[in-house]
């Protein structure tokens, strides 16, 4: 069954290195301060009867680090957050068990990775120990196709699982990040991640059916398993979004869609962003849901469009056409205020919509940049934006600030800025840490959130007990439940470890 649009071919199913290191690897030192737990040789011992374990330098370096841009510009002094003791290479869910429990006996810090895609720091291991690598949990173990349900590894890539999806079974799972051939399953799952055609197909944990978990112990559990039901609290939103922190994602099940037989493209232009976010509210508020609906300011439109003061919408639906035309229609009827731009923008986006070499040529020319992803709600959304980036511009050294909504609910919607700052490179940890500080305090001072799908990791760590007050406590409280020892993915999403007692607040951690 032929897809509506093209999509690109697999990538290699591998993790892509975010930028070169400037050195030997044997050279490459820790950034932030922090001691880094050792394995000894009678554990490592132990690790290697269970699955291929190396100790080998450029292995550990790379391994150590993942595409957080700040430590992008780490690497130009050939330094990483911190470095892993050991890399372990599991192929099944019960080497992981084992080699956590191996762990855990010895109060040893494991740091699952597989990707190693993520933007904030999620999968560095900020106290050394042991990088869990989940690559070789590949494979979709089965789909369901009268369920509509697919069974799959939480190593896969994300492109080399939709790909096997569409030409084998004619299904989709609709979830399509833009690093989606850096990405793997778990890693969405662990992060709570969104794909581009969110509005259609939700986020992942809209997805999510069930899920295999291997606790700190090495314990293995299922969790859901059911379309809807009703046996105490979602043990599966536990874990989504975790980030490791309370347990192993090795697993998934996850809901599909047929493969779209019928696509409808449109792009409109508004003379203002507010305009164009009151058009997407009213286009959610009637029930259509169309797969894309990315609304970008005047900075944006004229970087990714070349267009001059307009704010460029693009919309994307795909589906049955039963569904597509009439939800095309409500866009068109809620867009009457802008100027209809025809449909080639759209294909211009899908063509570059999973490029992400611009950023090593960014960081590498000397600039400092990131993307901040937020949600709020959409009364609040106008004022988040405007109050948002102009706190970032006036943050010494800022070049520009801008945004594009990405995500829309019938509650609200995700703003997704970004920002470029030049300054002395001494002083790059410094600004990177203020833009941050000055972003994510306007948003939470207007009822934003802290992430909407990067998740937490070591950068936002620092702001977690505002975002979430006492709530923070009540993870921490889980998170001693599930793993007393606290050896799973320490340092991440603001809660207390055993290991900090000598951590530095290295710039963008807590």
């Amino acid at each position: 069954m032929a897809t509506p649009h093209e999509l690109p071919a697999p990538g290699p199913g591998a993790p892509t290195a975010p930028i070169a290191l400037a050195g030997e690897p044997s050279a490459v030192t820790g950034r932030l301060g922090v001691t880094a737990i050792e394995v000894p040789d009678a554990v490592l011992a132990r690790l290697r009867s269970v699955c291929p374990v190396t100790t080998e330098a450029g292995d550990r370096a790379e391994a150590s680090r993942d595409w957080w841009p700040l430590a992008m510009t780490w690497a130009l002094d050939n330094q990483v957050a911190n470095l892993a003791a050991a890399v372990a290479r599991p192929t099944t869910p019960a080497q992981v068990g084992q080699i956590l429990a191996i762990c855990n006996e010895s109060s040893i810090p494991v740091t699952a990775a597989a990707g190693r895609s993520g933007v904030v720091g999620s999968s560095v291991p900020l106290h050394g120990g042991v990088v869990l690598d989940l690559c070789g949990l590949t494979g979709i173990r089965s789909v369901d196709d009268a369920s509509l349900t697919v069974d799959v590894l939480a190593g896969t890539f994300g492109d080399h699982f939709e790909s096997e999806l569409r030409a084998r079974h004619a299904v989709t799972c609709g979830h399509w990040p833009q690093s989606v051939a850096l990405s793997t399953v778990g890693g969405w799952l662990a992060c709570r991640g969104a794909g581009q055609l969110s509005t259609r197909y939700g986020k992942i944990e809209d997805m999510v059916v069930g899920l295999d978990v291997t606790l700190a112990d090495g314990t293995e559990i299922q969790t859901g398993g059911n379309a809807r039901q009703a046996v105490g609290p979602d043990l599966n939103q536990l874990f989504v979004g975790s980030e490791g922190t309370l347990g192993i994602i090795t697993g998934a099940r996850l809901r599909v869609h047929p493969v779209p037989v019928h696509e409808r493209r449109a792009a409109y232009a508004f003379s203002s962003f507010v305009e164009g976010l009151d058009a997407c509210r009213r286009i959610l508020r009637r029930g259509a849901t169309p797969a894309v609906l990315r609304l970008y300011d005047d900075i944006e439109s004229s970087r990714s469009f070349g267009t001059t003061g307009v704010h460029v919408l693009l919309v994307l639906d795909e589906g049955e056409r039963a569904v597509v035309d009439p939800t095309m229609r409500i866009v068109d009827d809620e867009c009457r205020s802008g100027e209809n731009l025809g449909r080639s923008l759209v294909g211009r986006w899908l063509k570059h919509r999973n490029d992400v070499s611009q950023l090593e040529k960014l960081i590498g020319g000397g600039l400092v940049v990131d993307t901040m992803e937020i949600t709020g709600p959409w009364s609040k959304l106008p004022a988040i934006y405007s109050e948002a980036t102009s706190a970032i511009r006036n943050v010494a050294g800022t070049l520009a600030a801008s945004a594009h909504l990405s995500h829309s609910y019938l509650d609200g919607a995700c703003l997704y800025f970004t920002f470029a700052g030049k300054v002395d490179p001494d002083q790059r940890d410094t600004y990177y840490r203020a833009a941050w500080d000055a972003g994510t305090k306007s948003v939470l001072a207007w009822g934003g959130s802290l992430s909407h799908h990067h998740g937490v990791g070591l950068n936002r760590s620092r702001y977690m007990r505002d975002a979430l007050g006492g709530g923070l406590d009540v993870l921490g409280s889980v998170k001693d439940a599930l793993d007393p020892n606290g050896i799973l993915n320490p340092g991440k999403l603001g809660l207390a470890s055993p290991f900090d007692a000598d951590a530095t607040s290295g710039a963008g951690s807590r």
